[in-house]
């Protein structure tokens, strides 16, 4: 059998962990109010004064939302459809035991 060769970065368990253990919501506060947004937005509507409220920061070092920034560029590659949709039905099938 024969492979392309991929570059081979350091993935560690404590990655895997939190990603899946990612919040599906972030919660701000502004105005006073507390509300939710999503966590991998750069930007959330405050519901109160309606201004855009930066929620996510941007330094030299990536954040785990960057690693989700970069799987879901590639997922939107011509063609990644048939990979993504062939290895969520894996996963369902794996979760249902």
């Amino acid at each position: 059998m024969s492979t392309t060769a991929t570059i081979d970065p350091l993935v560690s368990h404590e990655l895997l962990d939190a990603i899946a253990s990612f919040p599906l919501h972030r919660e701000v506060t502004h105005c006073g109010e507390l509300f939710q947004a999503s966590p991998l937005a750069i930007y959330a509507e405050c519901p109160v004064c309606k201004k855009q409220v930066k929620i996510r920061s941007f330094s030299s070092n990536p954040d785990i939302e960057d690693v989700f920034d970069a799987v879901l560029g590639w997922m939107h590659q011509l063609g990644a459809d048939e990979y993504i949709q062939q290895r969520r039905k894996e996963i369902e099938a794996d979760a249902e035991g």
